[in-house]
């Protein structure tokens, strides 16, 4: 099929390279002219692992390119995927602005029969709008479809190629059928293809967002019980995760979560739930027991040096809000250094992929290190806020003699204050 994808970000560029690989020729269209120029020379704007191969292996085969021109890449479609950002608006709401942008423009240059996909996540009865917006632009027919994406950065590759599940909200029967051939490839080993009305698929990806952010922050609570009590948090996970009722996904205590989809879906549910004067009580609480984890990796640094924080130096492992991204919207990590800062602090840190990132948010507020031990060097305590791989089994040992080494006695009898994600320990 000839398809075009309006949007060239984390959620369309994963998209459009993972149809063109089955054969399809696919048009990725960006508004910045710079993304689509690096784009054009094989480069990836963030950190995804297997994009960088999967994009230039489909453009070398000229099955996947790339342009700024949204008219010309929609005439000759037969599926157009709309995936530009929907970013939270102060009031919690999804900012829905460039999606009806693009969906002007997608108007305007339709040339034939075409289904429309809503790729990006929407509240509730988008379609419908979405349905107004390009009908004012055209005399050509089109049908709208609500076909929501389920990907994790840092696996989104594996999870479009692989999916759990594909979702297809429709109410024109011929838009239903194309949009799942176009997926029944990618379902062979016998993951569902679910077709249902739009408002059921819109709603099913923010239901899906927010029960894991509700996992997420349920356990957090129950790890700040478990300090309260010296009870094991891992100990804890582990006997509920075995519940095949609940599942071991999702159960890690930690500083909370970030990225562009938990914080801003939680927010846009509640939000639009609200609209209808319904009171989402759960969510709001999952919010709020979110904002309050950022701050306890600080409160347990404080409680252990005593009042202040001032003239300490505090390395930080960790500032992409999760593994195998440079992804740092919403990160806890910028609350965490902020505080810190804020409380007179020296920040030290390391991320293996945003580091580019973080100087961007910070600046020469902080100092960065080129590798995870450089970090420690004069460093009075050692955060660990992403849990990437590297920092899973660390060597105790030089981390101890590094901090140490500050006081200049490395047989000081002091001990070496390390605050992870879960929770402080020392190492004597």
């Amino acid at each position: 099929m000839k398809l075009a994808v309006i949007g060239s970000g984390y959620v369309g560029l994963v998209t459009g390279a993972g149809f063109s690989d089955f054969g399809n020729h696919v048009t990725c269209v960006d508004i910045d002219p710079s993304r689509i120029a690096r784009l054009r020379q094989g480069e990836i704007p963030f950190h995804e692992p297997g994009l960088p191969e999967l994009v230039q292996r489909n453009a070398r085969q000229g099955r996947l390119v790339f342009t700024t021109d949204t008219v010309e890449a929609v005439r000759d479609a037969e599926v157009v995927f709309l995936a530009v950002g929907t970013p939270s608006r102060p009031d919690g709401a999804a900012d829905l602005s460039y999606l009806f942008d693009a969906a002007r423009q997608v108007g305007r240059g339709l040339g034939g029969k075409t289904v429309v996909v809503t790729k990006s996540t929407v509240p509730v009865g988008t379609a419908e709008k979405v349905r107004e917006v390009v009908r004012r632009e055209t005399t050509h027919p089109f049908s709208v479809v609500s076909n929501p994406e389920f990907l994790k950065q840092g696996a989104a590759v594996d999870d479009f190629m692989k999916p759990d599940r594909v979702v297809i909200g429709a109410e024109d029967p011929r838009a239903a059928e194309i949009m799942v051939k176009l997926h029944k490839p990618f379902t062979r080993t016998g993951a569902p293809i679910m077709v249902m009305d739009c408002p059921s698929a819109e709603l099913a990806k923010y239901a899906s967002n927010a029960i894991l952010a509700t996992k997420i922050s349920f356990m957090n609570e129950i790890s700040n019980v478990c300090d309260l009590f010296g009870a094991d948090v891992d100990r804890v996970r582990q006997a509920v995760g075995s519940d095949r009722r609940i599942g071991s996904s999702f159960l890690f205590p930690g500083v909370g979560f970030g990225g562009s989809c938990f914080p801003k879906d939680v927010k846009a549910l509640s939000r639009f739930s609200a609209d209808r004067k319904y009171d989402f009580k759960i969510l709001k609480a999952v919010d709020q027991v979110n904002e309050y984890q950022k701050r306890v990796l600080v409160k347990k640094i404080e409680a252990h040096f005593g009042s202040t924080l001032k003239g300490k130096t505090i390395a930080v492992w960790g500032l992409a809000f999760k593994p195998k991204t440079d992804d740092m919207r919403e990160a806890p990590s910028v609350p965490i250094i902020e505080s810190l800062l804020a409380k007179g602090a020296k920040v030290q840190a390391y991320d293996p992929e945003a580091m580019k990132v973080a100087k961007g948010i910070f600046g020469n507020k902080i100092t960065y290190a080129p590798k995870n031990y450089e970090a420690l060097k004069g460093a009075d305590a050692l955060a660990i806020v992403t849990e990437w791989q590297e920092f899973r089994e660390p060597d105790f040992a030089r981390i101890s003699f590094l901090i140490r080494a500050k006081s200049g006695s490395r047989n000081s009898c002091h001990s070496v204050t390390m605050a992870s994600a879960s929770a402080p320990f020392n190492a004597s």
